[in-house]
């Protein structure tokens, strides 16, 4: 399947963010393209089960035929006594077959063509770049945080795997806390119930704690964890050693935080394989949908249903470790927005999570330049970067 790439109509804004210019006969080759995806199908598993918010859970799209061969390759096996038989190409013909070493995780679908792959470096380098605060001498590149965790998408998805706990004094690269409360009031209460929430943010930090600030300002505090081992047994006989982390918060700069606010840990998922997610059937995963465990596989899989961003409709939830983003682009945004405080079109903030009661931190200078737009990513950074977060390849099975 191959869909146009709305954002090729916009790159003629290209070079004032950094990158080569759509008229630049060297990169006439922008012009018309279109993107290469793998759309992985598979079969309704239990049919007549409800729609969530009206949505199917039955594909209509496909013949007879179609769907037929589609059972037959998506089929479990019951046969673990050797591969299934595409599973060596778990990536379908995006799987990259390029060595296993620390690269492994930042190599581009296999199947899109040479000039896609220049779109595709180009989004790399976009996802490495450090940002600085404003004011600052660089085009392009100020309007960090106030308060961030981060100031690259690569600092925190490490060679764009997965993050790692913070160890002893090592920091929190790749991990912060969220912030969240349940509705206090019925207006509240009434704004989860229409799913035009997902949750209350602390009414001084924001939705999530900030631990770096630009010069001038403190970060909002520092996530302390700490474990005690415990003693396990298992079925065999084997005692081993596990360790149970505990998660508080220390020095904080603006006063305790509100007492119905919770902590919640979230550590950097792998970026591989999200523009596969982003393909499937909505109805597919749907229809996979079996919160009481009515087959009694013992899996009891639940959709999450959320509101999009940007049109207001409910759709299906995919990204995100609860599934609480519907795409890409959204997730990308919001992570520009809460790790790194970079306003986009889709999350247009110039200080990021900073709240009303931080004024200091509004007070701050943003980075948004009237020459780019209102925002401090403006839209052709936010379609290189999700290019490349859709792009990135999942590695062949060894």
């Amino acid at each position: 399947m191959r869909r146009p790439l709305d954002f090729l109509r916009r790159l003629r804004r290209a070079e004032d963010c950094g990158l080569p210019s759509q008229q630049n006969p060297r990169y006439g080759w922008l012009r018309g393209l279109s993107l290469a995806v793998v759309v992985p199908l598979t079969a309704s598993a239990m049919a007549g089960a409800p729609e969530p918010a009206g949505l199917a859970t039955s594909r209509t799209d496909l013949t007879p035929k179609d769907l037929a061969r589609v059972i037959a390759i998506t089929r479990p096996t019951k046969d673990f006594s050797k591969p299934e038989q595409f599973e060596p190409m778990q990536g379908g013909a995006g799987t990259s077959r390029k060595g296993a070493n620390k690269d492994a995780f930042s190599q581009s679908s296999a199947n899109i063509t040479f000039e896609e792959e220049g779109i595709f470096k180009l989004g790399n380098a976009l996802f490495r770049k450090n940002w600085v605060s404003s004011p600052s001498s660089t085009q392009a590149s100020d309007g960090l945080g106030p308060l961030f965790n981060e100031r690259a998408c690569q600092n925190c998805h490490l060679k764009d795997g997965r993050g790692r706990p913070p160890e002893g004094d090592s920091g929190t690269t790749s991990m912060f806390l969220r912030l969240a409360r349940q509705a206090s009031t019925e207006e509240e209460k009434a704004a989860l119930a229409a799913r035009k929430v997902l949750n209350f943010p602390d009414p001084v930090y924001g939705s999530q704690l900030q631990d770096l600030a630009v010069p001038g300002l403190r970060g909002e505090g520092r996530m302390r964890v700490d474990y005690q081992e415990q003693k396990v047994t298992l079925p065999d006989g084997t005692v081993v050693w596990l360790r149970k982390p505990s998660y508080s918060v220390d020095d904080l700069a603006n006063g305790p935080l509100d007492p119905h606010t919770t902590l919640s840990p979230r550590m950097t998922p792998p970026m591989i394989g999200l523009g596969l997610v982003e393909q499937i059937a909505p109805a597919d995963i749907l229809a996979h949908a079996d919160p009481d465990d009515r087959n009694s596989d013992g899996i009891s899989g639940k959709p999450n249903i959320v509101r999009d961003g940007q049109s207001g409709e409910l759709t299906l939830g995919r990204f995100g470790w609860k599934a609480q983003t519907p795409s890409i682009r959204q997730q990308a945004a919001d992570a520009f927005a809460g790790d790194i405080g970079i306003s986009t079109p889709e999350v247009p903030n110039h200080w990021g999570d900073c709240t009303a009661a931080e004024k200091t931190c509004l007070a701050m200078p943003n980075g948004v330049q009237e020459r780019l737009g209102p925002v401090e990513a403006p839209p052709p950074v936010m379609d290189l970067v999700t290019f490349y977060s859709q792009n990135l390849a999942v590695p062949a099975r060894r």
